[in-house]
């Protein structure tokens, strides 16, 4: 994930706690909020000491960063973003994770709707 879409100081977090909406599932929490400056967005990724120790905590940012930058395309432009880690996900496989953050995105309105059933038509599939 690039440099530039991550959140990275307090201020913004604190914003975007603050001013921000949010939608939860078992094992996601996300708070968002529109950001003009976000070209196309920005993400932070909040995991806490319950959930494991530094080994859990850093895996669990890595897999949320690669599920969002393969989605990256379908993310709403100019939305700063944060994803909270619960307990539950990490015992979650990388497919059943994925599944999850889409969920709690799609829930929180901030994934583009595709379009991939119309194209299958389109091609006779």
């Amino acid at each position: 994930m690039h440099r530039k879409l991550r959140l990275r100081n307090r201020e913004d977090f604190s914003r975007i706690y603050r001013g921000g909406k949010s939608f939860a599932n078992g094992q996601f929490v996300v708070y968002w909020s529109k950001q003009p400056a976000a070209e196309p967005f920005r993400l932070g990724v909040s995991a806490s000491k319950k959930i494991g120790n530094a080994v859990v905590r850093n895996r669990m940012r890595r897999m949320i960063k690669e599920i969002v930058r393969h989605q990256e395309k379908r993310i709403v432009p100019k939305t700063d973003f944060i994803l909270i880690v619960r307990k539950p996900a990490t015992l979650m496989k990388m497919k059943e994770m994925e599944k999850s953050v889409l969920h709690v995105l799609k829930k929180a309105g901030l994934l583009k709707s595709t379009n991939h059933s119309k194209d299958k038509q389109a091609d006779g599939r």
